[in-house]
């Protein structure tokens, strides 16, 4: 396991943003961030799937927002003070993520992300690109890609 004070500084280190999703830690890649939000008013948009929670006007952009617990089939939870929407940026476009909380931005070895390992039956699986054991946490590498395969196939014209 890594340790924060075990890391040679020659290593190349990677910067995350951390975020909770129902108890477990998630990272994103710092690289595809663009900003961590409070909730916003959403606009809902008819037939979506039902991950796609609607649009928001953020800075004079309409960006589609994705609810991660219904994207990954997790117990709906309400929204409250903690609850954030982080806004990425992938492919031209940009996305914004309901998540839980978003907790820190670290920086991690790159060589600690290990290949995921495979559970049998876990739906969200397929959205995980890697783990990494830093200290006592299990974070979680988000395969954004894959996450926003839906998303990309629909222009944001559309919208």
């Amino acid at each position: 396991m890594a340790t924060s004070d075990s890391w040679d500084k020659n290593e190349e280190v990677i910067k995350v943003v951390v975020f909770q999703l129902a108890e477990k830690e998630y990272m994103l890649n710092v690289d595809v961030v663009e900003s961590i939000e409070m909730i916003l008013p959403i606009t809902n948009v008819p037939l979506t799937p039902s991950y796609v929670k609607g649009i928001v006007n953020l800075r004079g952009v309409i960006t589609p927002i994705i609810d991660l617990r219904t994207r990954f089939q997790l117990e709906m939870k309400p929204f409250d003070e903690d609850t954030r929407i982080i806004i990425v940026s992938c492919d031209k476009f940009k996305v914004g993520l309901i998540v839980d909380m978003a907790t820190d931005v670290i920086d991690i070895p790159k060589d600690v992300i290990e290949p995921q390992p495979k559970v049998v039956g876990s739906v969200e699986s397929e959205f995980i690109n890697g783990v990494a054991k830093i200290d006592k946490r299990i974070l979680v590498m988000l395969n954004l890609d894959e996450v926003l395969i839906p998303v990309k196939r629909v222009s944001v014209d559309e919208y």
